[in-house]
């Protein structure tokens, strides 16, 4: 028996993250926990008659054995804050999961990821809005994370997948409960082209206060939260929340404010989310995004159909915004030969000029 056996023991039981990280803390070797004494238990865990003979009466290797074979019969994953592969955006959020179930596998381009949550009963207005952004970010490489739930959740993973990407569907339920039914299909295709999480353990109902919780890990996954449709009170309005106190950037789409269900959206803007009108607003605000597609414009450049000069002046503009004068300074060349190269690049569509002869990738 491993520790990371225990994790997924106490998992399995529904103890709870802090109550597991609380053990975890008093404790060298957690594996302790299947040998010790009632009393210990119950000043750990605060007296909580539940929990306690919980681990009481399934503390027993027929149990595990039971667990393993039911883990192993659902072909799934399973990552626990132990492993290597644990993602690396969740480690630091506030009760981060300790064992996740997975199906499908985690990617290292994943960390590139966009969460778009919305309105289970979407206007065209809003499935609309939700395919055209989802798919602009597949585009580029960023994935999608939703919440496999109907409405907006539904429209953002197939959008993903549509157009090519990847995309991530966070539960509120055990990853072997198909929620809701109708999505059995589109629970599949996510899973072969991106993830399916849960923190759940096996068999877990999708209880309304399952949600709430596995928003979080929503926003955790995400560089930031697009909301497209959502009531005044709404779940979506729970993840952007998170969202902000995760430190990550909130989107809304502005809607009629006549519609219910852009009352939410709008309420967000009003109190300081930044509205969505086009793709340019979520590049713009994060980092790791602009990064990105600045690689992507690097890596895009054929360098062979350029000539030495036109080389060397787009290798100087890879580095960032630059004048001509510094162009002129960095080549030795004399400023009308550089604004006449200059030109070239601008008519190929390789560089732009933002103002005043400074020079940017295109």
């Amino acid at each position: 028996m491993t520790e990371r056996d225990i994790l997924i023991y106490l998992n399995s039981l529904n103890i709870g993250n802090k109550n597991i990280i609380k053990i975890m803390e008093l404790f060298d070797d957690i594996r302790e926990v299947w040998t010790l004494k009632e009393n210990i238990l119950r000043k750990i865990l605060n007296n909580k008659d539940d929990l306690v003979d919980k681990i009481l009466s399934n503390r027993n290797n027929n149990y595990l054995l039971e667990l393993k074979n039911k883990i192993n019969s659902l072909n799934i994953d399973i990552i626990t804050i132990l492993d290597e592969n644990y993602p690396e955006r969740l480690k630091y959020i506030y009760d981060r999961p300790i064992v996740l179930y997975i199906m499908g596998k985690y990617k290292e381009e994943d960390s590139l990821a966009i969460a778009i949550v919305g309105s289970r009963k979407a206007t065209a207005y809003g499935k609309w809005a939700c395919e055209k952004f989802a798919k602009e970010l597949v585009n580029m490489g960023i994935t999608i994370v939703s919440g496999l739930a109907l409405g907006i959740d539904s429209v953002a993973h197939k959008s993903a997948i549509e157009a090519g990407g990847r995309t991530i569907g966070v539960l509120g339920n055990g990853i072997d409960v198909i929620y809701p039914k109708k999505n059995y299909a589109l629970y599949n295709e996510v899973a072969q082209n991106g993830i399916v999480f849960t923190e759940f353990p096996i068999g877990t109902q999708p209880f309304n206060y399952n949600f709430p919780q596995r928003n979080r890990i929503i926003s955790g996954l995400s560089l930031g939260v697009v909301v497209i449709e959502a009531k005044e009170k709404s779940g979506s309005l729970i993840t952007a929340h998170l969202a902000l106190d995760q430190g990550k950037e909130v989107f809304a789409l502005p809607g009629n404010i006549n519609s219910i269900y852009s009352g939410g959206t709008n309420r967000l803007i009003k109190d300081g989310a930044r509205p969505l009108l086009d793709i340019d607003d979520i590049i713009e605000e994060i980092y790791e995004l602009q990064a990105h597609m600045e690689k992507k414009k690097r890596e895009s450049i054929d360098y062979f159909s350029l000539s030495n000069t036109e080389a060397n002046i787009i290798k100087i503009i890879e580095e960032g915004p630059t004048h001509c004068d510094t162009i002129a300074m960095k080549t030795g060349m004399d400023i009308s030969s550089i604004m006449s190269v200059l030109t070239i690049l601008e008519l190929k569509g390789l560089i732009k000029e933002l103002s005043n002869r400074i020079f940017t990738l295109n």
